[in-house]
């Protein structure tokens, strides 16, 4: 915990062996006397995505929607999109219409061509200077960076995934994930507006500071229905989303035909730079690599390893993380999963990305 310079983290982890385990350590903020626990409760950011993927398999399921259909059918606004082609003379964005169409398929796999702030600084320019957010009630409109399906960046195409499950369904997000997958799973702490019980319960968020210490900052997702649900909305704790894993692995209750977990699962596109965050907003994240210098896929829900991983994983594993350094994967061919949350930011903690590979070491060595 010392030399990882974080206050508390929490873990859980499915082992080799079948055993399920839980551990905490520290407190739950620099703010806060109260131990750290297994039952602590994080925003776990874009550890959503999956979810919000599986309920997307879900709505497939139900005859709901295509993942090749046009999404601009059911939702307006992605009807016409407009590509970020650059600035002119005086700062103003060059807009064109762009010619491919988004589907949901390009939405879940990040090959729609919409972005982040924080991971593209054409879109980070283009926000500043329109003032818009990417974090409101209202779905932003905010312009592609490339042609959809012509090429991979880390955005908002899952949020937009959501609101395409809400209007098919004719559910509101949390609604659809509660009856569908929360419920199901038993994942009783996982939830976009969690309650008292659960805000007693919850770690503190932090903020890196230049000399390496932390101070906490005040945060919180807004309390009310929101366009950024399903890419980064959710809180949970370690427990809960392992039940999550647990199902991907195939143990427990199953809520997607084999079929459909196959096609979560799936290599949808494959790169050096799949998976890969350059960093636009510092304060908001660090570049990230998860295996630097190594082929990578995307399926419609996680990123893989195409080689095996350095520190146990398999090939083939599945993995994602959230933006307040909350990593996980799913290594189906061992039986394998692991959480690992901690609350900071920027993203890509070198101390929180340090004990996670230590986290990921000691599951495959006491299995």
């Amino acid at each position: 915990m010392a030399d990882a310079g974080l206050p508390g983290l929490a873990a859980a982890a499915r082992l080799p062996n079948g055993e399920v385990v839980e551990v905490a350590v520290g407190a739950r903020g620099a703010d806060k006397a109260e131990a750290m626990t297994p039952d602590t409760v994080f925003w776990i950011a874009s550890c959503t995505k999956a979810l919000t993927a599986t309920a997307a398999m879900l709505a497939i399921e139900d005859g709901l929607i295509g993942l090749d259909d046009p999404a601009g059918a059911v939702l307006p606004a992605l009807a016409a999109p407009k590509l970020l082609k650059g600035f002119d003379a005086d700062g103003a964005a060059i807009l064109v219409p762009a010619t491919k169409p988004i589907t949901l398929r390009r939405l879940l796999t990040h090959t729609s061509g919409f972005a982040y702030g924080f991971t593209s600084e054409a879109l980070d320019r283009y926000a500043t200077a329109t003032g818009q957010t990417q974090l409101s009630a209202d779905a932003p409109d905010f312009p592609l960076v490339f042609e959809p399906g012509e090429g991979w960046v880390y955005g908002i195409g899952v949020d937009w995934a959501g609101a395409l499950i809400e209007a098919v369904s004719g559910e509101t997000l949390d609604v659809y994930m509660q009856r569908r997958i929360f419920d199901p799973l038993g994942m009783t702490d996982t939830s976009f507006f969690p309650g008292e019980v659960q805000k007693a319960r919850a770690a503190s968020v932090h903020a890196r500071t230049p000399d390496g210490g932390l101070v906490p900052i005040p945060f919180a997702m807004p309390p009310i229905h929101y366009f950024s649900m399903g890419g980064g909305g959710l809180y949970s704790t370690v427990g809960d989303y392992l039940k999550f894993m647990d199902s991907i692995l195939g143990i427990g209750p199953q809520i997607l035909t084999p079929a459909s977990l196959s096609a979560l699962c799936g290599v949808e596109c494959e790169g050096v730079e799949v998976g890969v965050l350059r960093t636009a907003q510092p304060h908001m994240s660090n570049d990230f690599d998860p295996f630097p210098g190594s082929a990578k896929s995307w399926s419609l829900g996680f990123v893989s390893n195409s080689e095996p991983g350095p520190h146990g994983r398999g090939q083939g594993s599945l993995a994602w993380a959230g933006l307040g350094n909350c990593y996980y994967w799913i290594d189906r061919t061992a039986g394998v999963a692991g959480i690992m949350c901690a609350q900071l930011l920027p993203f890509a903690d070198p101390g929180a990305l340090a004990a996670f590979e230590a986290f990921e070491r000691a599951v495959y060595a006491n299995g």
